[in-house]
């Protein structure tokens, strides 16, 4: 007996050999992974939803920050110290001194 007639002889080789076995396989396997719209396809998207909605969540966070802060600066104290510590602006007549540490001066050999 050669090795065909024993496979034959084997128990799932009719059911395997199923002409409607062979084609649905065919076609799970074709819509698992070649398809435009395949289970890696809409994995991927799904990665990026969720990416996506990581950002938007921490952008709503940030937009909360900037409403809370533009309503702090509605008043004019804080709007002045505001522009006196962001953009250096001063009154006249005043003088500012900005005091910087050696960790934020660049070494000039470095570079």
């Amino acid at each position: 007996m050669g090795w065909v007639q024993q496979l034959r002889k084997k128990r799932w080789f009719p059911i395997v050999s199923n002409i409607y076995v062979i084609i649905i396989s065919i076609y799970l396997v074709w819509l698992l992974f070649f398809d435009m719209n395949s289970w890696l396809t809409h994995r991927e998207l799904n990665q990026q939803q969720e990416k996506l909605q990581e950002q938007k969540q921490h952008l709503e966070k940030e937009i909360a920050r900037d409403k809370a802060e533009i309503k702090k600066l509605e008043d004019p104290k804080e709007m002045e110290r505001f522009a006196r510590e962001e953009y250096h602006m001063k009154k006249e007549g005043e003088e500012i001194f900005l005091i910087e540490y050696e960790d934020s001066i660049k070494n000039q050999k470095n570079e």
